[in-house]
């Protein structure tokens, strides 16, 4: 059953702000307006923000810098029921991301970035969710989407910034597994709850904790891995977890694509699975 957006909305804020404490609100200084321009984000910004989440179906950008990929980003894709477009969108859910710098991660350790992802999550009402190491590209620029594709072949455990499209096609599946990989409702009912999930994962290596009583956060290892091809480090914590999550894993629709890049496409969506 879709939530109420406006409980969304509520719970997205109640994130951000959370994100805010502990990176500083330094760290947002710009948003995209509606035309997609880049605002200065001050105290007329932050109101806008604040009307913007409580908007029908809303699109929300905020970065630490106007120009380049930036190192801090906030992005919310709302949905509201009433929304014509979503009515006939069974797929589609509100997403919300949230980037790090990888050199928090080097400076405190991956015990305080796991902390904060746990903060993050705990108002939100999700089904599926994530964090791990993942490239942070303009991939409007040409060459870019080539050049990433080649580099996530070697690293399978890095990640590709698609919030916007799986905020229409995403729906209860799982858009693979990751470092922390979120479960709720219905897959975490499906697999058995915390404890069936448990129960079919052997490594000592992969944790499963509980969220309270229908969510679940999986880790695989101490530290997040990306994983490397050429040196040998197929990521076989992730090979585990996806075998085990597999029937419910999120394949992208096809849309025509060249049968070249629709096979590559696939080979990647099965990258921990054959």
């Amino acid at each position: 059953m879709r939530r109420p957006h406006e409980e969304v909305a509520s719970a997205v804020q109640a994130s951000l702000e959370t994100y805010l404490r502990a990176v500083g609100h330094q760290a947002l200084g710009w948003y995209a307006d509606p035309e997609g321009d880049w605002q200065e984000l001050d105290a007329t910004g932050w109101e806008y923000v604040h009307h913007q989440l409580k908007a029908s179906s809303p699109i929300l950008i905020l970065k630490d810098t106007p120009g380049g990929a930036g190192a801090y980003r906030f992005e919310y894709h709302g949905k509201s029921p009433h929304t014509p477009r979503v009515r006939h969108e069974p797929d589609a859910v509100c997403a919300v991301e949230f980037w790090l710098p990888t050199n928090l991660l080097e400076q405190h350790g991956p015990e305080r970035v796991r902390e904060l992802a746990l903060s993050l999550a705990a108002p939100l009402p999700f089904s599926s969710g994530h964090a791990g190491p993942s490239f942070n590209a303009l991939t409007q620029l040409v060459g870019v989407p080539a050049e990433l594709q080649a580099w996530s072949a070697r690293h399978p455990a890095m990640g590709l910034r698609e919030v916007e499209h799986l905020s229409w096609h995403l729906g209860t599946r799982v858009p693979g597994v990751h470092w922390l990989t979120f479960l709720g409702p219905p897959v975490l009912e499906a697999l058995g709850g915390v404890s069936g999930l448990r129960g079919r994962l052997a490594s000592p290596d992969i944790s499963v904790h509980a969220l309270g009583s229908e969510r679940a956060v999986v880790t695989l290892g101490e530290w997040p891995d990306a994983g490397d091809t050429e040196q040998g480090r197929t990521l076989p914590l992730h090979r585990e977890l996806a075998r085990v999550l597999e029937p419910w894993l999120y394949h992208r629709p096809s849309f025509g694509h060249d049968p070249e890049e629709e096979a590559a496409l696939r080979r990647w969506e099965r990258r921990f699975l054959d």
